[in-house]
């Protein structure tokens, strides 16, 4: 299904005044505007804080799984499948958050996801989880908080004019830095306490952002039309769908796939205590985390195409080298790198879409993010295989090194049909 361009643009666009550049088209002109004077930004705080906290307990197995993979004695393989879980659980579930968005509101799905999530925290804590289905079971309750992804970010964006989605959704997207007070934290309360009781100690933080996203968020003053199963389907017919959701799999994918899996890889690779593993992979992710809204930022100044082959390139070549270093130094360093890469990825991603399916952003978003979700789970878990069936990780880095060069070509692919068809009408750079 071949959409009209100007069928999807967000009803509050103010068009920029136009841009210049070598290979992309200018955009209407239009005036600048502010981001704190355009939008509600407590809702897009508020927004922050729930992904924020939502994917510090959605991606808690990945500092949690040295310790549990002590505890109930698993195998590499059991243990990349068990941090792989709350992905797949968190990529179905944000289609399911999606269609609930455009029929109860962001807020009111937000804050059911919130307190089934928060029931599975006390679950887990209370009764405790004994045996590996135990463990299974709670990762596929976090995925409601994976799932968060089609909530915040449309709840925010639908306040902004199409020149600031980059921006915006790169600041509410920001909020995946929980994986880094994960890596911080988790492991030290586990080494302090016992790694079940993480999960008490996270109702902590859950009942406080619960109170904020309640009080303080709200919903976009726009009519949004209930989308069903089906519309899902017709989107999905369209080949920049594919596309979209690829390209993410491949960004998002990247980045949580590989931070479920750090901790696991310093402390089996350089023999790592647990809580120095955890401070490595922090780093790594906080760079990818701060990166996110600084690609959107670069994306809505020079093009999300151009920002994003620079990431696909930089990515893959570096997390190729990354599978043959030797030294924790310089495979510190690539990762380092290779997360920024990926961070602002996420970014890029997330100004071109809003460009091409504006009126359909609750929808495309669930569909985007379950691509990535899905992506993080196959990353996640061909890690651990890699690592069983060879004992090296270094299989896994350069699989998904050539994916990222996939991505490359492809987005070289569609470039110039994109600027050509729907580019011409967007709102912001191409």
């Amino acid at each position: 299904m071949n959409q009209d361009p100007q069928t999807n643009t967000l009803p509050s666009e103010i068009f920029l005044s136009a841009l210049s550049g070598t290979d992309a088209p200018a955009a209407p002109a239009q005036k600048t505007v502010s981001l704190w004077k355009a939008g509600h930004w407590p809702t897009l705080v508020s927004a922050f804080i729930y992904f924020d906290f939502s994917f510090m307990v959605w991606t808690v197995l990945g500092p949690l799984s040295a310790h549990i993979k002590d505890s109930l004695h698993l195998t590499d393989q059991q243990t990349g499948l068990m941090v792989a879980v709350p992905s797949l659980g968190g990529a179905g579930l944000r289609i399911a958050l999606g269609l609930l968005v455009d029929r109860i509101g962001a807020k009111n799905t937000g804050l059911l996801a919130q307190s089934i999530v928060m029931a599975g925290l006390a679950w887990a804590w209370l009764v405790g989880l004994g045996s590996y289905q135990a463990v299974m079971l709670m990762g596929f309750m976090l995925g409601f908080a994976g799932a968060s992804f089609a909530v915040a970010l449309p709840q925010a964006g639908r306040w902004y004019p199409a020149q600031l989605q980059g921006t915006v959704l790169g600041l509410a997207g920001a909020g995946n830095i929980g994986v880094v007070i994960d890596s911080l934290l988790a492991p030290r309360l586990a080494d302090a306490y016992g790694w079940q009781s993480v999960f008490g100690l996270a109702l902590i933080p859950a009942v406080l952002v619960f109170s904020i996203y309640a009080i303080f968020s709200k919903e976009a003053p726009l009519k949004v039309k209930p989308k069903l199963l089906q519309d899902y389907w017709e989107l999905f017919r369209d080949k920049d769908t594919h596309w979209f959701c690829f390209f993410y799999t491949i960004t998002f994918g990247g980045f949580a796939g590989f931070a479920a899996s750090l901790v696991l890889y310093f402390k089996s690779t350089y023999g790592l205590p647990k809580v120095q593993a955890g401070d490595c992979a922090a780093l790594c992710t906080f760079v990818g985390v701060m990166a996110r809204p600084l690609g959107g930022a670069l994306a809505d100044r020079l093009g999300g195409v151009r920002t994003l082959s620079g990431c696909y390139l930089v990515a893959g070549l570096l997390l190729m080298a990354v599978g043959h270093v030797t030294r924790l130094g310089a495979a510190l360093t690539l990762l380092v790198i290779a997360f920024g890469a990926l961070g602002a990825g996420n970014g890029s991603v997330f100004q071109l879409l809003p460009q091409r399916f504006g009126k359909d952003l609750g929808v495309m978003t669930g569909l985007v993010g379950a691509g990535g979700g899905l992506g993080a789970f196959v990353i996640a878990t061909s890690l651990g295989w890699a690592k069983g069936q060879t004992g090296s990780y270094s299989p896994g880095f350069t699989i998904f090194a050539g994916l990222c060069i996939v991505a490359l070509v492809g987005l070289t692919l569609v470039k110039k049909r994109w600027r050509t068809t729907w580019g011409t009408m967007a709102g912001a750079r191409i």
